[in-house]
C-alpha cells in the first residue's frame, strides 16, 4: 500500500475490481479553500482506456507488483511479438495490444523494458528516443530548407511522422518514441 503523495508515472495500481491502472500524469493541487488532493490520468493496462481519477491526498492506494526486465525483441510471430529475456535468454510472445504505439519504432534486437505482474505482460516501454531510417519521403524542393516547415516520411519500421523539409530518404533520424515527434538527424 502507498498514499496518493507516493503517485509517479508508469506506477502501475490495482484499483476498485482489481484491475490494473498505470499513472500516466498527476499533479498535486492544494487549494486556498478545501482540502489538497491528487488529480491523475489513470490508463488500464489491459483494455488501454484512459480515465480522469482525483484522489484525496493522503489516501492509501493499492500498488500493484510490477516486475520490469530487460528484454530484446527478437521476431513478429503472426500478431504476436517474441521478446527475449537478456539474462535467462526466455522467450515471451506479447500481444499487440500490449505493445501498443510502441510497435511503430520496434525493430529487431531493439532493446525494450517489459512489465509483468502475475505472468501477464502489462505494457512495453522502449527508450525515450529512437534512431530509425526514412524509407520514404517527398523530395524537398530548392529553396524549401528555410524553417518552419514540415512533410510526412515513413520510417522503416512502417510508422509515418513529420519531418522537416530537407530531410531525405534514407537518412536516419532520431525519433521521440512517445509522442512520434522528429527530433533531429541521427
Amino acid at each position: 500500500m502507498a498514499t496518493t503523495n507516493d503517485l509517479k508515472n508508469g506506477l502501475v495500481l490495482k484499483l476498485d475490481s482489481g484491475e490494473l491502472w498505470a499513472v500516466v500524469e498527476f499533479q498535486h493541487v492544494k487549494p486556498g479553500k478545501g482540502g489538497a488532493f491528487v488529480r491523475t490520468k489513470l490508463k488500464n493496462v489491459m483494455s488501454g482506456k484512459v480515465v480522469d481519477k482525483t484522489f484525496n491526498a493522503g489516501v492509501k492506494v493499492e500498488v500493484a507488483n510490477v516486475d520490469k526486465r530487460e528484454m530484446q525483441f527478437s521476431y513478429m510471430d503472426g500478431d504476436d511479438f517474441v521478446f527475449m529475456d537478456t539474462e535467462t535468454y526466455d522467450m515471451m510472445h506479447v500481444s499487440r495490444v500490449a505493445v501498443g504505439d510502441s510497435a511503430n519504432y520496434l525493430l529487431e534486437n531493439m532493446l525494450a523494458t517489459v512489465a509483468i505482474n502475475e505472468g501477464n505482460v502489462l505494457y512495453v516501454d522502449l527508450p525515450a528516443a529512437v534512431e530509425l531510417i526514412v524509407s520514404e519521403t517527398e523530395p524537398g524542393l530548392q529553396g524549401d530548407r528555410s524553417t518552419g516547415g514540415t512533410k510526412p516520411a515513413t520510417l522503416e519500421t512502417g510508422a509515418e511522422i513529420k519531418v522537416p523539409l530537407f530531410i531525405t530518404t534514407g537518412e536516419k533520424v532520431k525519433v521521440d518514441t512517445r509522442t512520434g515527434d522528429y527530433l533531429g538527424r541521427a
